[in-house]
Order: structure tokens, then C-alpha cells, then sequence
């Protein structure tokens, strides 16, 4: 049997082994940090999903998302991603002694890194990293412990990037909650719960400074669902009014695409895979002659087959410099 060539999985076992897996990653150029992080990605990720992400989705009722993790929902993924980066950024920090079995050592750390990662993406976007009513909070709410409970979860819900479709708040969620909190299961209880929020906000706005800081900056980087749907029956109802125009919907898709190419190309490029052939690839399908055209319009001088990209993409030059922005913004991230 011929003999396999190492991997970067392989060389971060072995740095692990020796003690020397955060001296080398820290001290490593910027091709070789990539290299080391990939490696703790290919160890990282089976670890985090079996040890917590698995388990997770089960308690949420996914099962097809406790499968595998090419069977993960969107969102899932996307929270998945996130745990895992926590953790492959708390491995390349903190192994600095001797570790023989990395897969164990990795299993004692994944609630540790996970809760400080996800401390670290709310207070980039300035949310509070650990949600608490401050004493002037809870005396104008009149120390109600629902009130005062729910000024918590409002807090929490700012720097949670999930949304809550149309909607600024998670009514319908806290509908529940609130019934299970008061042992009030009233039906139109949805009613009280929007009061409730304008009575906590309306306390809330008192201190300005900290409102637009801790509630209104971190709830504005949430992304807002945008219709993309004709009405059903346009005869019955007149047209929807639109607050944002055409120019703006596509705008927002073509972010989200990005957003979505960029992620595919960091997972491959932390996966080990040669840049040029993971930068080519992606953007093609997202943009190129493997997309399809999704805008509502076709402006004027829109490009539908991909042909600009496509004469992009043959332009070695061009896909140098777009893989030096690529390989920048991973290692940033």
C-alpha cells in the first residue's frame, strides 16, 4: 500500500503531541496559519458536531439536521460554522502543553469556546455579551418580574442574529413564554405581549445613550427578511406598499449571495483546498455561467449570461488579486 502523504489535520496533531501547536500557529506566516487553521478545522468539525451540535438539533426537534452535517438546515449551518470557528480559534490559542489525544482534549473545551465565541459576536456588533437588567431597568419596569424578565430576553434577542421574519420582535415566542411564565395561557395574549414590549422600551429609551448603544446599534445589524413573492390573487387585494424599491431587493440578494460564496469559499480554503481552484469554482456557480438569474428585473445593462464574469474569470491577473482579498478577509474573520 503506497503511504499517505500527511495533511495539515495530520501536522496539527503532531504540533499538538509536541506542545507546540499555539507557538507555531502564532508565529507562522500568513500561508502557513492558513495551512494549521485549515487542519484544526478537518479535527475541529466532526468533534463539535457529534459532541454538541448533534445534540442541539435533536432538543430543537431537527432530526434530519442530527443526521449528518450535509443534512443541516440553513440557519443551523450557519450556527454550526459559527461554534465551530469558536472553537478552532480557542484550539490554536490555548494548546501550549503537550496533548495526545486532541480529539478528548478538543471535547472539554467546546462549551468554554462556544459561549466565549458567541460573547465576542455580540459585543462586535455592541450588544451586551452577558444580557442583565441594570437596577434603573427593573425600578421603572416596578421590579414585575415578567416585565423584567421579558427586558432581558429583549436584550438577549439584539445580538442574536437570527430575525423574526417581518417582524422586529419574536412575538408569537413570547407569547408562549409570557403563558408559561404567568400560568396565564390566554389566547390573545399576543396583545399583552406587544404592550409589554412598548412598556419595557418606553423605560428603556429613558437613558438614551444606553438605549442606542446596547438596543437600537446591535438591532440594526440584524438583516430583515424582503418579500420576494407576487401576491397570490392580485384582483382581490391592491399592491403592497413597497419600502424599499426594486433597486434595493436586488441589492440585498446580491449581498446575500455574496455573503453566502464568501462562506462557501472560507470553508473550503480552512479545509486545505488550493485557493485559485476554491476562488474560481465558487464564483462561477454564484455568479458565473453556473448561476441563474434571480432578479425581479433585468436592468439595462445587466450582464445575464455571466459573460463579464465569465471574461473575469480568464483573467489570471484579476484572479490573483481577488484571491490575496479572499485569503485576507479569512484570516480577518
Amino acid at each position: 500500500m503506497p503511504r499517505r502523504s500527511p495533511t495539515a489535520a495530520d501536522e496539527v496533531r503532531g504540533l499538538a503531541r509536541l506542545g507546540t501547536l499555539a507557538t507555531t500557529v502564532a508565529n507562522a506566516d500568513e500561508p502557513q496559519r492558513l495551512r494549521l487553521t485549515g487542519g484544526a478545522y478537518s479535527v475541529v468539525y466532526p468533534v463539535v458536531y457529534t459532541g454538541l451540535t448533534q445534540g442541539l438539533e435533536r432538543r430543537r426537534g431537527h432530526p434530519a439536521c442530527a443526521v449528518s452535517v450535509r443534512h443541516l438546515a440553513d440557519d443551523c449551518l450557519d450556527r454550526f460554522h459559527d461554534d465551530v470557528e469558536a472553537v478552532v480559534h480557542d484550539v490554536v490559542r490555548r494548546a501550549t502543553a503537550p496533548i495526545d489525544n486532541l480529539d478528548a482534549w478538543i471535547c472539554g473545551l467546546i462549551n468554554s469556546a462556544t459561549v466565549n465565541g458567541h460573547r465576542r459576536r455580540r459585543g462586535e456588533i455592541g450588544a451586551l455579551q452577558r444580557p442583565r437588567a441594570p437596577k434603573w431597568l427593573v425600578d421603572g419596569l416596578g421590579g414585575d418580574r415578567w416585565l423584567v424578565h421579558l427586558a432581558v430576553q429583549m436584550l438577549n434577542w439584539v445580538g442574536n442574529p437570527a430575525t423574526a421574519g417581518s417582524h422586529v420582535w419574536p412575538v408569537d415566542s413570547w407569547t408562549a413564554l409570557r403563558c408559561q411564565f404567568t400560568g396565564d395561557w390566554d389566547p390573545a395574549a399576543d396583545v399583552d405581549v406587544r404592550h409589554d414590549i412598548e412598556a419595557v422600551l418606553r423605560v428603556m429609551r429613558a437613558k438614551r445613550e444606553w438605549y442606542e448603544r446596547y438596543v437600537e446599534g446591535p438591532l440594526g445589524h440584524k438583516h430583515v427578511p424582503v418579500p420576494r413573492f407576487a401576491p397570490e390573487r392580485p384582483d382581490t387585494f391592491g399592491p403592497a406598499l413597497d419600502l424599499v424599491d426594486v433597486g434595493e431587493r436586488d441589492d440585498l440578494y446580491m449581498r446575500e449571495l455574496a455573503h453566502l460564496a464568501m462562506t462557501a469559499m472560507r470553508t473550503r480554503l480552512l479545509a486545505g483546498e488550493d485557493p485559485r481552484t476554491v476562488v474560481t469554482e465558487v464564483i462561477n456557480v454564484a455568479f458565473g455561467d453556473g448561476a441563474g438569474l434571480t432578479l425581479d428585473g433585468t436592468p439595462h445593462l445587466s450582464d445575464a449570461a455571466g459573460e463579464h464574469v465569465g471574461r473575469l474569470l480568464r483573467d489570471q491577473d484579476r484572479i490573483s488579486r481577488i484571491v490575496v482579498a479572499v485569503l485576507a478577509i479569512v484570516e480577518d474573520r
